[in-house]
């Protein structure tokens, strides 16, 4: 499934991470770090963080349109459906990562997402108010400083598991706060940093 790509080099500075493989400088470019606003964006990025967990992002990224399809556009109230008849299916599907906990998370969640949304109006109204309403913007010169952790990953994750969620630690929650842009971890010196 991995695919032969070459690098990139466009005279940008970017941040540490992202190297000049195509796939990641546009989603470095286009998505992490932007504030998501939208329940189903959410959702995605909360399954797709969840399904990295031991792996790295790459195998999930090169992966993304074989998730899409397989859990129905990352619509919540369809994954939230899914039958043990279609999660078995799922163990079978190469265009995602075929391991029973994660794919039994992502329909728990899905239905978890679904109770957020009831509670509070919508999962986007629920989340950030674990950054006070506005994104978090960091001022690092480095990656390495760049944390795995944060308290507000902490508390959110600590909240997440409490409603059921699972696949929730604060490490999983932190990338997904970087990927939803309710923290801002672009370098000081990326061409990202301040976006137009």
């Amino acid at each position: 499934m991995t695919k032969q790509l070459q690098p990139i080099s466009d005279g940008k500075i970017r941040c540490g991470w992202v190297g000049g493989k195509p796939h990641f400088i546009s989603y470095h470019d286009r998505e992490w770090g932007v504030p998501i606003h939208d329940d189903r964006k959410h959702f995605e990025m909360l399954l797709l963080e969840g399904a990295q967990a031991g792996l790295t992002w790459e195998t999930i990224l090169l992966r993304r349109e074989g998730y899409r399809l397989a859990f129905a556009e990352f619509d919540p109230k369809k994954v939230a459906r899914f039958t043990a008849k279609k999660k078995a299916l799922l163990l079978k599907n190469h265009g995602i990562i075929r391991n029973r906990l994660k794919i039994d998370s992502a329909v728990t969640n899905a239905q978890a997402f679904l109770a957020v949304q009831e509670e509070f109006g919508s999962f986007d109204r629920y989340v950030w108010q674990y950054v006070g309403g506005k994104q978090k913007v960091n001022r690092w010169t480095r990656m390495a400083q760049v944390p795995a952790t944060s308290l507000d990953s902490d508390a959110l994750s600590k909240d997440l598991k409490k409603r059921g969620f699972r696949f929730v630690g604060s490490t999983i929650v932190y990338a997904y706060m970087q990927a939803a842009g309710l923290v801002n971890d672009h370098t000081i010196d990326c061409c990202m940093r301040v976006r137009r």
